[in-house]
This record gives C-alpha cells, sequence and structure tokens, in this order.
C-alpha cells in the first residue's frame, strides 16, 4: 500500500518568508573591505559598567532562574524607568513582563491577545517581524499605506479607513524603522481617539524611544484612557547597545501580562539571569551613556542624510531611530536589484525597501550606527555606483 508523502512542516509557518534583513546581512560574512548599513545594531561595544555588573553577578553565583516575570529588582527598576518617561506607573508585581529582547515581547503580546482572524492595523512600510507575528498568532495584518510626502507618519484617518468589523488591534511600531519617522504629538492624540473610539487595542514597540533628534517622542501610553488597552513594549537593544543581551519588557494591564507570561514561561522560563543584572545597572547608571550615543548618532544621521541628497537619492529628513530612507527610482533599478548590485560591485550592503512592505518599494534602508569614516566610505562608493549607472 502506497502512502503519501505529508508535509514535515507547519503550513502558517511555510508561508512566511525568511527576513530580507537577514539575507543581506549574511551576504557580508567573509566578504573583505565590505562594509555593512545593513543590520540595525550599534556599533558601541555595552558600556563597561553594564559588563561588569554582569560579570559581578556571575562572581557572585547568581546563576540560577529567576521569576518568570524577571527579577524583581530589575522589574522595579522599570517601573520607575517608565514612571520618569511617561508619567505612568505601573505595578512591577502585575503589569511588568521582562522578555528574551523586544521581539519576543511583541511575539507575547500578539499571541496572548488575538483571536483567529481578528485583524491588526500596521504602517506600510514597518519592522519586518511585523507581519509574520500577526499571522502567525492566528491574526490578519492590515497595512496601511504611509507617505513619503508625510514623511512616513501614520496618519489617523488613514488608521480610521481601515477599520472593519474584524479590527482588533493597531501596533505602532515608532520612531520607525525602516524609515526614521517620527509621529507627531496631533498623530499620536489622533490614533488614541481611533483607539478609544472603535475599542481597540494597541501594541506600542517603543524600542527606538530614546533614539529622537530635534523632536521628543510622544507615547500613545501616556494619552487620556490609553494605559488601560495599551501593551507598551520597549527594552535596552538600541539605547544601551544591549543587543546581543536579548533584555526586553512589556508592560500592560494585569490581565494581559499573566497571559504572556504563560506563553513566556512555557518557552523560554526567563531572561538569562546575567543579562537582567547588566540591564539593572543599564537604568540605574547609564543615562550619561544613553545622551554620548545619541549625540554621535545625530552627528551621523546629519552626515548620512546630507550626502543621500547631494548625490540625488532624495530622503527626508529621519527625525528618529538610527536609519536613513533613499528614494532610489532615480536610478532606474529596482530596490532589490540596487540593493545586489550595490553589493556586488562596491562591496556595500544596504536593505531593499520593499523587504518592509509594498510602500517600501523603490527606497533602500542605510542603518547610520556605524563609524563616521565608514559612512563616508559606504557613501563614496555608493555615490560612484550611481553615477556610473546613470
Amino acid at each position: 500500500m502506497t502512502i503519501a508523502n505529508r508535509s514535515l512542516t507547519n503550513e502558517r509557518v511555510r508561508k512566511i518568508p525568511a527576513s530580507g534583513i537577514r539575507r543581506f546581512f549574511d551576504m557580508v560574512s567573509g566578504v573583505e573591505g565590505s562594509i555593512s548599513l545593513g543590520v540595525g545594531e550599534p556599533d558601541f561595544v555595552t558600556p563597561d559598567r553594564f559588563r561588569q555588573a554582569a560579570i559581578r553577578s556571575i562572581d557572585e553565583g547568581h546563576t540560577h532562574y529567576t521569576s518568570n516575570y524577571g527579577i524583581r529588582e530589575l522589574r522595579d527598576a522599570i517601573a520607575r524607568h517608565t514612571e520618569r518617561l511617561r508619567g505612568l506607573r505601573y505595578d512591577a508585581a502585575t503589569e511588568i513582563l521582562v522578555t528574551v529582547g523586544v521581539s519576543e515581547a511583541v511575539d507575547l503580546a500578539l499571541r496572548a491577545t488575538l483571536n483567529e482572524g481578528d485583524e491588526v492595523i500596521i504602517a506600510d512600510p514597518s519592522y519586518v517581524a511585523y507581519v509574520p507575528g500577526i499571522v502567525l498568532a492566528g491574526g490578519v495584518p492590515v497595512p496601511v499605506a504611509t507617505d513619503e510626502a508625510n514623511e512616513f507618519r501614520l496618519l489617523p484617518r488613514d488608521v480610521e479607513r481601515a477599520i472593519t468589523p474584524r479590527t482588533r488591534a493597531i501596533l505602532l511600531g515608532f520612531p520607525n524603522n525602516p524609515t526614521g519617522g517620527v509621529l507627531t504629538a496631533a498623530d499620536v492624540a489622533g490614533i488614541a481617539t481611533v483607539a478609544r473610539d472603535h475599542d481597540l487595542l494597541v501594541y506600542s514597540d517603543e524600542i527606538y524611544d530614546r533614539l529622537v533628534y530635534g523632536t521628543e517622542h510622544r507615547s500613545i501610553v501616556a494619552e487620556p484612557g490609553m494605559k488601560e488597552r495599551s501593551v507598551y513594549l520597549a527594552g535596552f537593544s538600541k539605547s544601551y547597545a544591549m543587543t546581543g543581551w536579548r533584555v526586553g519588557y512589556a508592560c500592560a494591564p494585569a490581565e494581559v501580562i499573566e497571559q504572556m507570561m504563560k506563553i513566556h514561561q512555557y518557552a523560554v522560563m526567563c531572561v538569562p539571569t546575567a543579562a537582567q543584572y547588566a540591564a539593572i545597572e543599564a537604568l540605574r547608571s547609564g543615562e550619561p551613556e544613553v545622551q554620548r550615543m545619541v549625540a554621535e548618532y545625530d552627528r551621523r544621521r546629519k552626515r548620512m542624510w546630507e550626502r543621500f541628497n547631494g548625490m540625488g537619492l532624495p530622503a527626508f529628513e529621519p527625525r528618529g531611530a538610527f536609519y536613513c530612507f533613499p528614494n532610489i527610482t532615480s536610478t532606474g533599478l529596482g530596490d532589490e536589484e540596487f540593493a545586489a548590485r550595490l553589493f556586488r560591485e562596491e562591496k556595500v550592503v544596504v536593505v531593499p525597501g520593499s523587504a518592509f512592505g509594498e510602500r517600501g518599494t523603490g527606497h533602500v534602508r542605510a542603518c547610520y550606527a556605524t563609524s563616521m569614516e565608514r559612512i563616508d566610505e559606504a557613501c563614496d562608493r555608493i555615490e560612484r555606483f550611481v553615477k556610473r549607472i546613470r
């Protein structure tokens, strides 16, 4: 008897593409003389005080599991930090969960709150993990087009138009990856009004909240009535140069945190103990380090933005995160071909904008979290490439 072969993998997972960012990141490995503007990672080494706190915790024998919610001292520090930044006090015992980076926090929030078929509104373009995360949680992503003319802001009127009877939530990722766009105070207030009027949940991924330039980041959780219907997601990777430590956190109503904790508990148990002690030190003494790194990113931001516009690749001025998002349509190449040829011919890595959504087409993402010397050299090579293909 012949038995038909069954697939060994999950159909929902099979339909999800691999990350467009990692594909270009992997191209650099082993290629001598290459410069990567591809992966969004600080080039700064984690500050010494944070590293020493982790080493000290190991030396003192803190090598066991922690609470599933995270070390209480860290949750207390997060509560104070969030109150200082947002004017909101979360209960460290019941409303805060320490996670394996903000990536896990986003995943847990989606899985803990979505039911099959629930629609989630997101900005297009957005971070590459949002659409797969919604799909894996059983939801339906609803991309809302943002426009370069409006600096890729998510406008309240466009959010309102996208709402259907199946809409459950809005996922905000601002300051934005990949565009560097930020929301205005009016944008945030307007989206909050939409959420309240339509009884929607909001996931607010604010991993880049400290990395803003010449403006102020406004969090939707601080809007009237929004703390009770929002999941606030933040962490240490970007602002504190702690990407490899994988420490993030979620602040939300206790009933949401409890369900997120259950998934976290069965999947990973807890965040690595030494990393949590490093995060405690980051919140205790890290503010001068944050300010130092933000000032340096600002210098690099201005240089890269000016260079792209100077070579005829127009880019709006990014006010958040550490990315420029130049429009490359004047070269006559699509963004995928532009990125592939740029690496092949000049050994510079950028990420095609289409990796982040349909509205990213015709753009590339370039990260300025690298030294000024490497930015200048990369821009020299890009300018040479652009002149040649024109």
